[in-house]
């Protein structure tokens, strides 16, 4: 904790944020620019604003608070819980969660991480993909009614033209967004989605969502750290004798960033030798595909990252010659 930080809990919703400090007086105002003002005039220069993310409605109050030069962080809401959980309250209102807020910031010992904000390109980007996943869901919903009413002895044939023409439909708005997806990559990150394309395994729209989703790899210092947000790190579960419960990833993370991982492992199984002689060597040993499928996800995690520290291209015979940090 830095010395004369004046440390603010906030706990937020969709209409109003509730706000303590550390003189025990608590606020509440509106979640728009009217109770953003309000909140202003309680800060000064050496305000530090603390609160748990919740989905989107602590976005626009962030942003507010960056702009005028107050330090920001938001927390993981399951370390928050925890942290609640173990003072044993035994009351649940929004005041009290902005109080164990500012308990948390002051008396957790946890490194409270500043929150930076998103550049308009790199939110279109999350828009885009959020929409395309919505698409690429009613896709298969509408895929799935497609063949129940085919699979009918005398199907309608207008509900049969309808399906089609919506996915039809779909198809063209998922491509326009991919396409425009791909050109707002191409915007501020081109060399790098060369880069992580030139990885086998890895294709074009695969290399996309890597960069977005983790940022184009600058919010991670070691590939440890992006790993561990990509919830592919083990969890063990030991306890005495009776309890040795088989290692599994954590699932702790960034869960799209996880499906597309795996999906790219399937093909850099055969076609990326690193990944290769991970897969063969584990799988050799007796140990199932899909922990070894686990590993290449790893792999190739680590491989991307490399790339984007390094600004080399793909080379299947590179060797590092400088000790491992990680």
């Amino acid at each position: 904790m830095i010395k004369n930080t004046n440390y603010f809990g906030i706990d937020i919703s969709k209409d109003v944020f509730d706000v303590s400090g550390a003189d025990g007086n608590h606020h509440q105002f509106k979640n728009d620019l009217s109770g953003f003002k309000k909140l202003l005039r309680l800060t000064n220069e050496f305000s530090h604003c603390v609160m748990e993310s919740t989905g989107v409605y602590h976005l626009r109050l962030c942003y507010y608070l960056e702009e005028k030069g107050i330090a920001v962080s938001v927390e993981n809401p399951l370390s928050i819980k925890r942290f609640i959980q173990m003072r044993l309250t035994k009351i649940k209102t929004d005041k009290r969660d902005s109080q164990m807020i500012y308990e948390y910031a002051v008396n957790s010992g946890v490194e409270l991480r500043l929150w930076k904000g998103q550049s308009e390109t790199q939110i279109a980007c999350y828009q885009i993909i959020s929409l395309t996943n919505l698409y690429t869901k009613q896709t298969t919903a509408l895929k799935n009614k497609l063949q129940t009413e085919e699979s009918m002895g005398s199907p309608c044939s207008k509900v049969i033209r309808s399906l089609k023409r919506s996915l039809k439909h779909l198809k063209n708005e998922i491509d326009k967004l991919e396409d425009s997806l791909l050109e707002l990559v191409k915007l501020d990150n081109q060399d790098l989605l060369t880069r992580v394309e030139s990885i086998p395994g890895i294709g074009r729209k695969s290399s996309v969502l890597l960069i977005v989703l983790t940022g184009g790899f600058e919010r991670f210092n070691k590939s440890s750290e992006l790993c561990s947000f990509a919830g592919l790190t083990p969890m063990i579960r030991q306890s005495g004798s009776s309890i040795r419960s088989r290692s599994r990833i954590s699932k702790m993370g960034n869960r799209r960033l996880r499906k597309t991982l795996f999906m790219c492992s399937l093909s850099a199984k055969k076609y990326n030798k690193a990944c290769k002689e991970i897969f063969d060597r584990i799988v050799a040993k007796g140990k199932s595909k899909k922990v070894a499928l686990i590993a290449v996800c790893n792999k190739l995690l680590k491989q991307a990252f490399a790339l984007a520290k390094s600004g080399l291209i793909y080379d299947k015979n590179y060797r590092s010659v400088l000790v491992k940090l990680n």
